[in-house]
């Protein structure tokens, strides 16, 4: 393992003098540039309405220029007056991404992409000049982009049933109040499971108890908004379901929202639940977080009881959960996670193979928010070469084979009595699954025995593994079967990681390639869920 070599705090103003802010604190050894420092600082003032410090990073000079809107401000002395003389300092907001272009030794150009409280987005680029006195603003553009409009009407590409609520939950609790989109999947006592098929709901019996993730979320005050949508039996990434519809969404218009957790996605991405109850096996959480913009967690396999959940694969599947708000999911975990864990995450790891593994564009946002990251949390972003990338061409054909003969082993009997009524792409996953021997199982079960070894000795407690959550933003709702397939197979050489290792995983919204979002996953130690959901809003 080898790291970049560590270079010195931010040349500036003196900690605790007037006007001057003082460089952030940093671990010891943290691999930072005096720029990124003096760019951090600067952040921090404009939070703080800084004015002095403000004052203190733009560049003493009578052609610095700040614009902002149709305003344009030349010189120092004409920006200090505009700070002055306005209420308040930058608004609220996450800075997401920070690009970093060095155009010579001492001029920089640094572009931060922001997230503020109510959804709208905000972008300042940076022109910096090294001068004798360390790193300042020669120029400086603001923007903000406006955030997402509500839909109202219920989608039924979204929703099965809806209700008003269809199942109150518990007076008082952390999740009170709390509207939530159950995945199709789940047992909800008083209605069918459905599995994203017609002939299975028809055949499905009653419930009559909650599945047991359910009846926590219930308890702790969760109501259930209805139960949402998914791809047919979780068998697929895509979001795309022939009997009722491909869901809209509001993240990446024209473009699907990923699966097999569709409906609660979409639910969640329109603001007509807040949290998403869902299934992730092979990515069916992470894929459509990244997609569609929202906040995704897949636990350690196990640690969420599965009782009254249609599988689809036992050894791989897991109850997890979406939302717009990282405190919200962090609430809710915590009301399905067994106990808090005490190992908090101490290392950020990036795998340059593993990241290759993405669209150019993917990697290009990936490098820009692992940096952001790394600044708001003050951990060291430590590349490594985990040793996982070379047995990818292996280990996913082991995930698969074991995946599809554990799905023909749960419906392959009723999947036999009902020819035809499946989409063709499901279909034909579940008959490849029927032609997996006792032979080949053994072999591929021997092959991710190994895998786990491998991945679980790269991944100590307290470090979590940072790689794109999807290879590329969602395909477009109109592409073809085979290109969908395509970004499917490249998406699964990321997601299948944790999911052949039993793995916890956080997805966040934090990559944006163009106009569409793409999700930051990170990868924990097992059983280290809280520590990687506190990543979330850090």
């Amino acid at each position: 393992m080898s790291t970049a070599p560590s270079r010195g705090a931010t040349p500036g103003p003196p900690a605790g003098q007037a006007g001057r802010p003082a460089t952030p604190h940093r671990p010891d050894g943290a691999n930072r540039s005096e720029l990124l420092d003096a760019f951090w600082s600067y952040e921090q003032a404009l939070g703080a309405n800084d004015v002095a410090g403000l004052d203190h990073w733009f560049l003493d000079a009578p052609d610095t220029v700040r614009a902002e809107g149709s305003m344009v401000l030349s010189g120092h002395a004409a920006i200090s007056d505009f700070r002055r003389g306005r209420s308040g300092g930058a608004p609220a907001r996450t800075v997401e991404r920070v690009h970093e272009v060095r155009i010579a030794e001492d001029v920089a150009v640094l572009t931060a992409e922001t997230l503020r409280a109510d959804g709208s987005r905000g972008m300042q680029t940076q022109v910096w000049r090294l001068t004798g006195e360390g790193w300042r603003i020669a120029a400086a553009h603001v923007s903000a982009v406006p955030g997402p409009v509500a839909d109202e009407a219920p989608d039924p590409a979204v929703w099965r049933v809806v209700g008003e609520p269809l199942v109150a939950g518990a007076e008082e609790g952390p999740l009170a109040g709390v509207r939530t989109a159950v995945k199709d999947l789940f047992a909800v006592a008083g209605q069918r499971i459905g599995g994203g098929n017609p002939q299975w709901l028809a055949d499905a019996p009653m419930e009559h108890r909650h599945a047991d993730a359910v009846r926590e979320l219930i308890s702790a005050g969760a109501q259930l908004a209805g139960i949402a949508q998914t791809d047919e039996l979780a068998f697929s990434l895509a979001g795309t379901n022939i009997h009722y519809g491909t869901p809209v969404n509001p993240a990446a218009p024209g473009r699907i929202t990923g699966g097999s957790s569709s409906g609660p996605a979409a639910a969640v991405a329109r603001g007509w639940a807040d949290l998403g109850l869902a299934t992730d096996t092979a990515g069916s959480i992470r894929v459509p977080a990244s997609y569609c913009g929202l906040y995704g967690w897949r636990p350690t396999h196990g640690a969420v009881p599965t009782g009254g959940l249609l599988p689809l694969a036992p050894s791989f599947d897991t109850a997890g959960l979406l939302a717009r708000d990282p405190d919200l999911l962090r609430t809710a975990a915590k009301v399905l996670l067994p106990r808090d864990d005490e190992t908090p995450m101490t290392t950020l790891l990036v795998d340059d193979a593993l990241t290759a593994l993405a669209e150019p564009e993917v990697q290009a946002s990936f490098e820009a928010a692992c940096r952001a990251l790394s600044l708001r949390i003050g951990l060291e972003l430590v590349r490594t070469d985990t040793g996982m990338a070379p047995h990818l061409e292996e280990w996913l054909p082991a995930f698969r084979t074991v995946q599809a003969a554990e799905a023909w082993a749960a419906h392959g009997e009723w999947i036999e009595k009902h020819p035809g009524a499946l989409g063709a792409d499901i279909e034909a996953r579940f008959a490849g699954g029927s032609q997996v021997t006792e032979d080949d199982v053994r072999d591929a079960t021997s092959g991710l025995l190994s895998a786990r070894s491998v991945i679980v000795e790269a991944l100590p407690p307290g470090t979590a593994l940072l790689l794109p959550a999807t290879s590329s933003p969602a395909p477009r709702a109109d592409a073809t079967p085979a290109e969908v397939e395509t970004v499917r197979a490249a998406t699964l050489r990321l997601t299948c990681l944790a999911s052949l290792a039993g793995l916890p995983a956080v997805t966040m919204p934090r990559l944006r390639v163009r106009d569409l979002p793409v999700g930051l996953c990170a990868i924990g130690a097992p059983g280290t869920d809280h520590a990687l959901l506190e990543l979330t809003h850090a």
